[in-house]
């Protein structure tokens, strides 16, 4: 489980295509000084298992299925990425309950800046849409944020100097891609309130 509340602006020190699959290396000094081989870190908001350590770098494999769902295939050497450790039970909830299970991609739009914030439009999948909610909370690359406002294929975030400073947000450019990860508590009542859209029970 994760909050969405980065820990670390972490860079990627190396990929290794694979068969069918991708090794990243993360240089992520202050995650790494905590973290043991099977843990599980959140990298722009996908749940990858800490297969190597070596001084300041972890290790993860990414299989076909999230090179697939997610824009993790799209990361070079020297990226930057968003970095958060599996939460403890002792954590503050400061953000919202995200499992790193990617939902979706989207498209930055448009970037509006202020004085104090800056607004940031992104593409919505169709299929994601009834999920997303204005004042709701959405993950963005693994950022728990809060919608400002919402329309039939575009939500929108505000987001203050911290976010900005702290995550890949900050540097993102129009056009850049980013993984969603909508509130998994809306896809259980929606099971609730449809049950005749769960899947048959098998056979004893």
């Amino acid at each position: 489980m994760f909050t969405g509340l980065v820990q670390e602006l972490g860079t990627v020190a190396a990929v290794e295509p694979q068969e069918d699959a991708l090794r990243l290396s993360i240089l992520a000094p202050r995650t790494v000084a905590e973290a043991e081989l099977g843990d599980s870190i959140a990298i722009n908001g996908v749940c990858l298992t800490v297969a190597e350590l070596s001084a300041d770098v972890f290790c993860a494999d990414v299989m076909q299925e999230s090179l697939d769902r997610t824009a993790l295939a799209h990361l070079a050497e020297g990226d930057s990425v968003n970095v958060e450790p599996a939460v403890l039970p002792t954590t503050r909830l400061g953000g919202h309950i995200m499992q790193g299970h990617v939902d979706g991609t989207a498209i930055l739009q448009s970037r509006t800046s202020s004085e104090n914030w800056d607004v940031l439009r992104f593409s919505l999948p169709a299929e994601l849409n009834r999920y997303v909610v204005e004042k709701g909370s959405i993950a963005v690359s693994g950022t728990s944020l809060t919608v400002s406002a919402v329309g039939a294929d575009w939500f929108e975030v505000s987001l203050i100097p911290t976010t900005l400073r702290d995550t890949i947000h900050g540097s993102l450019p129009v056009g850049g891609e980013v993984n969603l990860e909508v509130d998994v508590l809306a896809k259980y009542v929606e099971k609730m309130l449809h049950p005749e859209a769960l899947p048959p029970r098998a056979k004893d």
